[in-house]
Order: C-alpha cells, then sequence, then structure tokens
C-alpha cells in the first residue's frame, strides 16, 4: 500500500522549496503527499520578497482535518516562521505517533529570516522531543545550541550530540557548510555516529535542498525503513537532484534542484 506523508510547511511559489519542493519530493520518493501550509511566501530564484503567516487556529485545523480522515505514516515538518505556529504544530501533532521528520528552517538561501527569534525556545523545547529525525545544516544546529557553527567534523559529531540529547531520536547534521571538497552528513543517535559521505556538485541550482532531504527522509520513514536506511536513501536521492539540477532552467538565480531527474530519463530511455 502507498504510505501517506503530511507535510507542514510555508509555501514557495517559485516551486523550488518549501510546500511545493515536499510535494514533489514525497510524490518521487513513492508516497502519497499532502500539505498544511503555516505561511505564504512571495519569493523566486532571488529570494524572499515578502511573507504572510496563516493564523495558528487555522494551521491546527488542517492539520487535524487530516489526520481526522487520513491515515498518516509520517510527518515532515518544515518552516514555523513564529512562536505561536511552532506551538499550534507541536499541541496538534503531540496526540499522533507516527515518525517525524523536523527541518529547522531558518534563514531562506537568499539570507531572509523565516523563523522570528521568539519561536526557537518552542521549536528546541516542545517539536525536538518529538522528532524521529532532526535536520539542521550547521548554522541552524548552532542557532539551537547558542553557539558557533561548526567547522570540522569533530565539532559536527559534539554539536549533533547536543542536540539528540534535547530528545530527537536522531539529529542529521547536514556538512553542506562545511568547507570540504566533499559534502558529509553526519548521522547521531545515543547509540552510534554515522558519516554519510557524498560528493559536493559545483553548481548554484540547491534552492530547497534542506526542505528536499527532510521530505524524502519522511517518505522513506513512511515506507517502512529504519533511521540509519531511510537517510542514506534520502541522500542519494538529492545527490541525483542537484547533480541534474543544471538540466533545469528556472529563474536568473538559485535555482532549484531536479525533483524527477530520474523520472525524466527514463522517460528518454536512460538512467540519470
Amino acid at each position: 500500500m502507498i504510505p501517506n506523508v503530511l507535510s507542514i510547511a510555508g509555501s514557495d511559489p517559485s516551486g523550488g522549496a518549501g510546500i511545493q519542493a515536499d510535494l514533489k519530493t514525497i510524490s518521487a520518493n513513492g508516497a502519497f503527499a499532502m500539505a498544511a501550509v503555516t505561511a505564504l511566501t512571495a519569493q523566486n530564484t532571488q529570494g524572499v520578497s515578502g511573507i504572510h503567516l496563516v493564523p495558528p487556529d487555522f494551521v491546527k485545523s488542517q492539520i487535524r482535518a487530516v489526520f481526522s480522515d487520513i491515515r498518516v505514516d509520517a510527518v515532515k515538518v518544515g518552516m514555523i516562521a513564529n512562536a505561536d505556529i511552532a506551538q499550534a504544530v507541536a499541541t496538534t501533532l503531540a496526540p499522533q505517533k507516527v515518525p517525524i521528520v523536523l527541518d529547522p528552517v531558518m534563514i531562506a538561501k537568499g539570507g531572509a529570516a523565516l523563523l522570528q527569534p521568539d519561536a526557537i525556545a518552542v521549536l528546541r523545547d516542545a517539536l525536538l522531543p518529538m522528532a524521529t529525525v532532526l535536520t539542521p545544516n550547521l548554522p541552524e544546529a548552532a542557532h539551537l545550541l547558542g553557539t558557533d557553527p561548526a567547522t570540522t567534523r569533530t565539532q559536527m559529531e559534539t554539536q549533533g550530540r547536543a542536540l539528540c540529547a534535547l530528545g530527537p531520536t536522531a539529529v542529521l547534521m547536514k556538512g553542506g557548510h562545511l568547507n570540504d571538497a566533499d559534502s558529509p552528513d553526519c548521522l547521531v543517535t545515543t547509540q552510534s555516529v554515522v558519516w554519510l559521505e557524498g560528493p559536493r556538485t559545483q553548481t548554484r541550482n540547491t534552492h530547497g535542498t534542506g526542505c528536499t532531504l527532510s521530505s524524502a527522509i519522511a517518505a522513506q520513514l513512511a515506507k517502512g525503513r529504519d533511521i540509519a536506511a531511510a537517510v542514506a536513501a534520502a541522500k542519494s536521492y538529492v545527490a541525483t537532484a542537484i547533480a541534474h539540477a543544471d538540466d533545469l532552467d528556472v529563474g536568473s538565480g538559485c535555482g532549484p534542484t531536479h525533483h524527477f531527474a530520474a523520472l525524466y530519463a527514463v522517460s528518454k530511455g536512460s538512467l540519470p
């Protein structure tokens, strides 16, 4: 049976990140995609020019409407914008016993703030403890811990353990910001530390990679994979999406990754 995955996140009208990227990613990873919108943004490949927040009670209503009627096999939480929306999401998800992938979206690729300062405490205290997998990049991990971003693999492991101590089952420290020839990620649990190596593709078209990775993990968890296997499969999927990002021609700035690269290749009679 095809699993169902709910994304709770903000909208990106240019299609590269947020809900739009989540829906594509979940579908490409073999699950049925659903969405509860927390914020509307005005943005394109050059940046964010406006944000309109959805009232917290309506965020709750969207989530409850899905759970009241549809079997939900996993949840991805992305942009939550402020403390009231963060608390609304936490309160509504608390009774639900499903895997939750939490992507602590704080800053857009172009530098715009997507999380108000008052929301960090709610994110850390209410949402982190219910997360199956937390997926921060290095600046986001530093914000959550109140420290400087990691610059070495040892620091990534240390910060991953510190975040794991706050309650999530696993923390995936994303190494894209690391000054490294490759792009290593570090999966930390209370029992183990696993490094996932990966190539660093030279392209400016990486808009929405965090949204894409977290949604892919959620879809893989919904399909029954364990955390390590789900993360590995998701990382492989994102690597392919980035490797084929330049096949697209979307905007004049930081463009999106190619969420359906494998499908397009199959339709042409070749694999990526």
